[in-house]
């Protein structure tokens, strides 16, 4: 008797994978990673390495786990309602994004417009000052802070803004060859992406250096040095993310892998990286030209 291929047997019904031991794998590299960290953090020597043996268990089960949903979108196991279900996936993966950077220019909208200039308009509006030297102006790192030099908006931050304008639009280029089968502009426009993504986090890894060695900037500058880090920084981490995912579908588009019809794994990082791009859009405004 022959068995039907498996994504003949699920062609109306959602496709539902074997029992898996990688979610589990997963909690031990997570629970390893966090527990070495709290050892670093009370100086236990071995703390490093158990992070180390927790990174490690991480980066197997993603190598493995992804490599098996890769394996499943291949054969032929993910149909319309699979591809819908990513969809929405990645549709409110986004979504907590969004809310996530909200957050935290929420913070620097509270500190920069409303507690900074309250805290220096204490003595007009209330007869006394909290810190008599503290004038309450931005950018500020408190009545005490130590003396910086604020990061300019013209140079390395204008840079790095064309940089990631380009790259959404080789992106964008990437995905009109897909469409037209033309994986010659595919490979191209995705190698294009992954350099210029590349070149603006090493960019980015200047700037920090220059902002800690010559401009006084660290995270202990008061408020705009610790809302400057965080958003740049988590900015930056999205970056990293961002293009080792592109440089994994651009390793996959040379294997062969997608097509006209079918290829929401190549859309799904293109939106992740359009996200990206708007996001550095509102911090180059906001944290370095405003």
């Amino acid at each position: 008797m022959k068995t039907a291929p498996a994504h003949a047997a699920h062609a109306d019904h959602y496709f539902v994978p074997q029992p898996s031991l990688y979610p589990v794998i997963l909690s031990v590299g997570m629970f390893l990673l966090a527990f070495g960290f709290i050892q670093l953090i009370n100086n236990f020597g071995a703390g490093k390495w158990v992070m180390f043996g927790g990174t490690a268990v991480i980066l197997y089960v993603l190598f493995g786990w992804f490599g098996k949903v890769i394996g499943e979108s291949q054969s032929g196991a993910y149909r319309d309602w699979e591809d819908r279900s990513f969809r929405y996936g990645m549709i409110w993966f986004i979504a907590t994004e969004v809310m996530f950077f909200a957050a935290f220019f929420g913070a620097l909208f509270y500190v920069r417009v409303i507690s900074v200039p309250t805290l220096g308009g204490m003595e007009g509006a209330h007869g006394f000052s909290l810190w008599p030297e503290f004038a309450g102006t931005w950018p500020t790192s408190g009545p005490k802070g130590a003396n910086f030099t604020p990061m300019g908006a013209w140079g390395i931050p204008a840079l790095n803004t064309a940089l990631l304008l380009s790259s959404g639009a080789t992106v964008t280029w990437a995905h009109w060859g897909l469409l037209r089968n033309k994986r010659s502009q595919l490979a191209l426009g995705l190698a294009a992406t992954v350099l210029l993504g590349s070149t603006f986090l090493g960019f980015q890894a200047y700037e920090y250096h220059h902002a800690y060695a010559e401009l006084g900037l660290t995270m202990g500058a008061g408020a705009y040095g610790a809302t400057f880090f965080m958003l740049t920084g988590f900015h930056g981490f999205h970056v990293t993310l961002g293009t080792i995912m592109l440089a994994v579908i651009l390793l996959r588009s040379l294997s062969g892998h997608f097509s006209a019809e079918r290829h929401f794994a190549f859309e799904a990082v293109a939106w992740y990286w359009h996200f990206v791009d708007v996001v550095w859009l509102i911090l180059f405004v906001f944290v370095y030209w405003v």
